[in-house]
Order: C-alpha cells, then sequence, then structure tokens
C-alpha cells in the first residue's frame, strides 16, 4: 500500500507539468511586453499565412473582449501555470461584462472571447462573463471547428459556453453556470474529465439541434456535475438539459452525478413549447446520487457508452491534444 501511494504521487508530479516561459515562437502578452492586451496581439498575427502562431499570456487578469477571426493558419494560445494538467492552477484570467440586458446587439457580441478561427487550441485560461444574473451573458463563444479547449475556466451565469459551429473538445476543463449554460445549434462537441458545475436551479445544457440531418452533438464524458461553493442549488434542481429545439441531441456518460440533479434528469423547453417529439437524450454509466430516479419519458438509457471516434470522426487525432483526454 505504500508503495501503491508513493507511485500514484509521483505519477502525479509527472503529470504536474509547468508553462512558465513562452514556447518557442510564441508572441509574449503581459505587462512589460509588446502586447500588453490580448486583442492587440490578436490583431498582430497575419490572417492569410498558412504558418502556424502562437501566443503566450503571463499571469494576470485582463480585462478586455477578446475577437478572433477567421484564419488561414492554426493558432494556440497559452496561459502561463504551474500545472498543466487542469484548471486548477489557472492564473490567467480574461474577463469582461456584458449581457443583451446591457445593450449587446445580439447573444453572440456578449462573449468575452468571440472565437471564430478553425483549428485553434487554448491551454489553462480562465474566461470569465462577470455581468451575473438577469440575462444572456456567454462567456465563449466558439463559432468555428477543430477547436480545443484544454485546462481552460469558462466562467458565467447563463449561456455560459455557445458551442455553436463545428467540432470541439473540451477536456480537463471546468464550466460554471446557472442557465443553458451549454448551448449552441450546430457544433458538435466532446466534453471529456471536466468540472461542471451549477450556481442556481436550471438546466445545463441547452441544445439547438436544428434538423434531424444537423450534425449538432453534445457528449459530457467521464466528468462530474455538481453545485458551486456558493451555489443556491438544492436536491433536485438542477437538470442535465433542456430542448431548445425538437431535434435536441445531447449524452452523458460515464459522469458522477450529485444529488443536485433532479431524478427526471431532464426538462421540457416550456410548459407552452415542450419541443420533446424528436429529441435524444441518453444517458450510460452515470454514477452518484443524481444519476438515480424514474428518468423523463423522452429521454433513454443507452446500452453501450458512444465513443468520440463516433461524435468527431476516426481522424480527431489530427487535431485533438489526446493527452488531455480521460
Amino acid at each position: 500500500m505504500h508503495y501503491f501511494i508513493a507511485l500514484a504521487s509521483f505519477v502525479s508530479a509527472v503529470l504536474a507539468t509547468g508553462r512558465t516561459t513562452a514556447p518557442s515562437g510564441a508572441i509574449t502578452v503581459g505587462s512589460g511586453e509588446t502586447y500588453t492586451t490580448i486583442q492587440a496581439a490578436i490583431d498582430s498575427l497575419s490572417t492569410t499565412s498558412t504558418t502556424a502562431q502562437s501566443l503566450f499570456i503571463l499571469a494576470g487578469t485582463y480585462t478586455e473582449q477578446v475577437i478572433i477571426p477567421s484564419r488561414a493558419a492554426a493558432l494556440t494560445i497559452y496561459g502561463y501555470t504551474t500545472d498543466t494538467s487542469s484548471y486548477s492552477s489557472n492564473v490567467v484570467n480574461i474577463e469582461h461584462s456584458e449581457s443583451l440586458a446591457s445593450g449587446a446587439t445580439d447573444d453572440e457580441a456578449t462573449g468575452t472571447v468571440q472565437n471564430s478561427a478553425a483549428n485553434t487550441k487554448f491551454y489553462n485560461i480562465n474566461i470569465k462573463n462577470t455581468y451575473g444574473e438577469g440575462s444572456q451573458a456567454i462567456a465563449l463563444a466558439a463559432y468555428a471547428t477543430e477547436q480545443g479547449y484544454y485546462g481552460v475556466g469558462l466562467y458565467g451565469y447563463q449561456d455560459t459556453l455557445l458551442a455553436q459551429t463545428g467540432d470541439q473538445v473540451y477536456a480537463k476543463c471546468y464550466i460554471e453556470g446557472a442557465v443553458d449554460f451549454i448551448f449552441g445549434q450546430h457544433a458538435v462537441a466532446w466534453i471529456d474529465g471536466s468540472d461542471i458545475r451549477s450556481s442556481a436551479p436550471g438546466a445545463i445544457t441547452a441544445n439547438g439541434r436544428s434538423s434531424s440531418t444537423d450534425a449538432s452533438y453534445y457528449v459530457i464524458n467521464q466528468s462530474t456535475v455538481a453545485g458551486t461553493s456558493d451555489t443556491t442549488d438544492t436536491t433536485g434542481s438542477v437538470y442535465l438539459g433542456r430542448p431548445w429545439s425538437e431535434y435536441a441531441r445531447v449524452v452523458f456518460q460515464n459522469t458522477e452525478l450529485s444529488d443536485i440533479v433532479n431524478s427526471a434528469g431532464w426538462e421540457v423547453w416550456s410548459t407552452s413549447t415542450t419541443n420533446t417529439e424528436d429529441v435524444t437524450f441518453e444517458e450510460y454509466g452515470n454514477t452518484g446520487a443524481g444519476a438515480s430516479g424514474t428518468r423523463a419519458s423522452f429521454s433513454s438509457k443507452l446500452s453501450a457508452a458512444v465513443s468520440i471516434s463516433d461524435i468527431l470522426g476516426s481522424t480527431y487525432t489530427g487535431w485533438v491534444d489526446t493527452t488531455y483526454l480521460s
């Protein structure tokens, strides 16, 4: 037993690798650097070059809205951290406060980070919309394919993560909100080994898949669902999802669900518009107090877990950082 504990500690130490200096070729952002804002550094990059580009962001809080346009080349954005293995040691924070109620032109425009660039990777950065309760206020609006977020923290209240188009991966991440805080219409999103935290009663997902042929599919795999440290959730006050459209498609599998999850698991969109006619709300192998109970009649149990290749295709290893997958 002593040998096992020592070995486990050694493995943890090996995995807890730091990133405290800029990777080769990366542009550094921070106090005293050429670029003191992330947006200025983004604006300095060519959108037509096909040579991969990268940023390294020093520790600090960057109070700004970051808009990444579509690009020809891969882009990687690294955050300073002493432990790259998860979000727990993140010290880079991007913060912005905007909502529909405060005057944004549309939901997407509230986003603290709006990423329209394909083939991008984010590492160890917290992205926060600090507006709070009362209106849609996005932390991350993800609008392109082959986007990967690793050890990233996403913080908001309503509509925290907009996974809208393309294939996307969120691994070893933290996603916090209260109302429909993982939502979108056309993206295929694989959320892996992540901590999903609810701060108030509501639904976690609101998938708006537009038709039976739309690719959109949200899979939450080997993750945890619980309340935040200051949650107002009570037992059974949170739902895994509700259908923004009647073709919504979401799976929670091999995930630990705390007692905040309602025994029905899933809820209708509204009493007047249920949107449950053609939904795919499925579960497999979930554990914890929130995994038991009589589930909603429009949901079902899978006979086996879906695989990442089922969702993202067999070529996913060409763009996903698989070292972060469970």
